[in-house]
């Protein structure tokens, strides 16, 4: 199909239209917050010496386990020392996060930094802290609500415009004998604020090529849970659909870019489309080096988890946070103003590699060149 020309609403519109049908068709649940009676106050996270952390899932990304709980846990030890983690994973189920903040609440936790499985579900969460006092860091992902109060994270609307300003750049490299380009776009989840942040984001950029049919959209779509399955089973139809007859393929992060890559090298058509994602992931970066994937987006995990760590010590410490926030905020749907620390992604291809996620020690050249061949991606 192609894509239509359209007028972009401001951001939180957008989302609060996308999120609002979210509710309407797919029926996502907000679990139960369960019993609150038991729940000692969080005195606003002043002297708090239990601070809970909540992320999302396993399977979606290697960032959760293999950067963010460590370099989490690593800044919040240094803002309190002597502190108490409580540490939690979701794996995927929403309602299970609420079951595992409420457990923390009740067992202390008088600080709570959540990465949402599900950016509306986890409103409840909200709800029950602050009937206790305890402070919520929403941390990459903005949980939808507007009682939220802190927000952690990067600029992800410039997420998407990085993804997409590359595709600009390198798209007519792709340009069949016909003179088209095919474009697919799979997008993460629709329950995730940032998935919506990352298309707006890259639809300002590819809208005007779109609307000139320079660049034609075959198809378009949110991937639930960002299940890495289902974008290949979503790649598989997009490539029998359209006989192989695709150049480009929007992928919003590395896990999913690597099982679109899998559906490609099926087809034998692997390195011969651009390939976006996100996350700088070690699968992510191997594949931009043997010319598989074409560029992935890079956020300085380390910053923002250190971001967490200052704003967890004003709080235990009861001193003003402005200096952290410089009076930045991050509207909500409903119409919340969160006060937040964004800090900026990187575009990383194979040719800035050594000056990026190498340069900052995000990952070690041995680690990427593992099993490859002397040479690859004139890196390795």
């Amino acid at each position: 199909m192609r894509h239509a020309t359209r007028q972009l609403l401001p951001w939180h519109k957008l989302v609060g239209t996308l999120l609002f049908s979210c509710l309407i068709l797919t029926s996502c649940s907000f679990g139960d917050a369960g019993s609150t009676t038991n729940i000692p106050s969080g005195n606003d996270g002043k002297n708090c010496n239990r601070v809970g952390v909540f992320l999302p899932d396993r399977t979606t990304s290697d960032r959760w386990e293999h950067n963010d709980h460590p370099l989490l846990e690593a800044a919040i030890n240094k803002a309190i020392p002597g502190v108490s983690i409580d540490y939690h994973n979701a794996n995927g189920d929403s309602d299970a996060q609420i079951t595992q903040t409420t457990t923390g609440m009740v067992n202390g936790d008088c600080i709570l930094v959540v990465a949402a499985h599900d950016s509306i579900a986890a409103e409840p969460i909200v709800v029950q802290a602050k009937a206790h006092n305890i402070p919520v860091i929403a941390y990459d992902r903005l949980i939808q609500s507007k009682d939220v109060n802190y927000y952690v994270s990067f600029n992800n609307t410039r997420v998407g415009v990085l993804q997409a300003q590359y595709i600009v750049d390198h798209y007519q490299e792709y340009k069949t004998a016909g003179n088209h380009v095919h474009m697919a776009i799979i997008s993460g989840s629709q329950t995730d604020t940032n998935a919506l942040l990352f298309s707006i984001g890259a639809h300002s950029i590819l809208d005007p090529l779109l609307a000139t049919n320079e660049l034609t959209t075959v198809n378009e779509v949110f991937t639930p849970d960002w299940s890495n399955t289902t974008a290949q089973t979503e790649m598989e139809a997009v490539l029998a659909d359209n006989k192989n007859d695709i150049q480009v393929v929007y992928v919003a992060n590395d896990g999913m870019a690597g099982s679109v890559i899998t559906a490609l090298e099926s087809a034998n058509l692997a390195g011969k489309v651009l390939v976006t994602g996100q996350d700088a992931t070690v699968g992510g970066l191997r594949n931009i080096l043997q010319g598989k994937q074409s560029m992935t987006v890079y956020k300085p995990i380390a910053k923002e988890a250190q971001s967490v760590g200052d704003l967890v010590k004003a709080l235990h410490d009861g001193t003003d946070v402005k200096g952290l926030t410089r009076g930045s905020t991050t509207p909500t749907y409903n119409g919340g103003l969160i006060p937040s620390i964004l800090d900026d992604p990187i575009s990383v291809n194979a040719q800035n590699i050594k000056q990026t996620v190498i340069k900052d020690g995000y990952v070690s050249k041995s680690v990427l060149c593992a099993n490859l061949p002397p040479g690859t991606g004139n890196f390795c």
